[in-house]
């Protein structure tokens, strides 16, 4: 099954920020990585990533801009899973 969502450019263009700062957490680079790859091509979230994306979502202790990462990443899942 192909995915026809993309991240947007500006959330890929956060995330390529991301994947350069020293001090971004490792949840959050991988997270933003799921998003540049995402950003244009079909490709489809991981069900590996969808866990760690919903698991983001529900806690309390990540940034919003973690969040919107994972918003990104759940959004082009695999919704027959």
């Amino acid at each position: 099954m192909t995915n026809s969502k993309q991240s947007s450019k500006a959330l890929a263009s956060k995330a390529a920020s991301t994947l350069n700062d020293p001090s971004a957490s490792q949840v959050q680079k991988s997270l933003a990585a799921s998003v540049l790859s995402q950003s244009s091509s079909s490709n489809q979230t991981s069900s590996e990533m969808e866990t760690k994306a919903s698991d983001v979502m529900k806690s309390s202790k990540y940034s919003d801009e973690t969040k919107s990462f994972a918003a990104s990443v759940l959004s082009q899942s695999n919704k027959a899973r």
